[in-house]
């Protein structure tokens, strides 16, 4: 016997993999959230020592460094070949990025995980709708109804916390949050337009390194401290270049080379649930009747969202 497992009964050779190609983006996404969803309790710990704009500029500085030798050595004529006006859309993205991150990071100080999170992640309503008015992507009735409870149980965590919020200003918070959300929109949008045109790695190298410079830019113009801080500090900048950025926000960039923006971006619903399960675990927010039942809003919204076939598109 040559001990290599057989064929599936019922099925060809030639099957599993055409399945697991056509699953692959949504596996993608499963993978980004649960990564992303870590991002919100490494900045906890690192908000103890560093102000909320030295950890995005961190968090994107470090992960630029990490992608950047792999784009010049295998990218790099892909890159020098872009045209000029696709670089203007580089740009756009990253500063859409850049806001992204330096708002909801900050909201953090405010307002709570489950709160700040599921805020943030009303970026699908913005996304649909900027992509429609755009681009006329269609919204098919399986993903306004996902799109409308999953939205419908972001906002019930919202207001669930709020009796919580770790400050005295949580509506401060919450506004960051928001502010987020409409800059990550941005960021989705430009996303799809550009990875038609552009391969994963010099796109997300670009995009990350040019949101990490303005973030450092705005650092530097506030007076803020880039160094000094205790070594767990770094391990956290760490952590969140390789968890949450790198395996997180990238699993979704590809995921944009094969799936609609709206579609990506209410799969990163999922976040929430993630997010606030690992603030129950690890800093003992204890979440209500009322925020589980809001969570099972937002799992059956992903479901119905992303009971759909992927829009076709060769990815790379």
């Amino acid at each position: 016997m040559s001990g290599r497992p057989g064929p599936v009964p019922g099925s060809s050779p030639a099957q599993a993999p055409g399945a697991f190609k056509a699953s692959a983006p949504q596996l993608a996404l499963a993978i980004g959230i649960l990564a992303v969803s870590s991002g919100s309790i490494f900045v906890r710990f690192a908000q103890a020592d560093a102000p909320s704009l030295v950890i995005a500029a961190y968090r994107l500085g470090l992960a630029t460094l990490i992608l950047l030798p792999l784009a010049w050595t295998r990218h790099r004529r892909e890159l020098l070949e872009l045209p000029a006006a696709e670089w203007g859309w580089l740009a756009a993205s990253g500063l859409f990025l850049a806001v992204h991150f330096a708002t909801w990071i900050t909201s953090l100080q405010y307002t709570s995980v489950a709160s700040s999170v599921a805020l943030v992640s009303t970026s699908p309503l913005w996304v649909a709708l900027f992509a429609w008015i755009a681009w006329r992507e269609r919204m098919t009735p399986s993903l306004v109804l996902g799109l409308t409870l999953a939205l419908c149980g972001s906002i019930v965590i919202s207001f669930a916390e709020a009796h919580t919020a770790i400050s005295s200003r949580p509506f401060l918070g919450n506004a960051l949050a928001l502010a987020g959300a409409l800059a990550v929109s941005g960021y989705w949008l430009i996303g799809r337009r550009m990875r038609r045109r552009l391969s994963l790695i010099p796109y997300v190298t670009v995009v990350y390194g040019g949101a990490a410079l303005a973030l450092l830019a705005a650092s530097l113009i506030l007076g803020q401290p880039l160094a000094g801080f205790r070594p767990a500090t770094y391990g956290w900048f760490i952590l969140l270049a390789l968890l949450p950025q790198l395996l997180g926000h990238s699993s979704f960039n590809w995921a944009l080379g094969h799936l609609q923006a709206a579609y990506v971006a209410v799969a990163t619903l999922g976040e929430p649930i993630g997010a606030a399960l690992l603030a129950f675990i690890v800093l003992g927010e204890v979440p209500s009747a009322l925020k589980i039942a809001a969570a099972v809003l937002i799992l059956g919204g992903i479901y119905l969202a992303l009971d759909r076939r992927p829009a076709g598109k060769t990815g790379r």
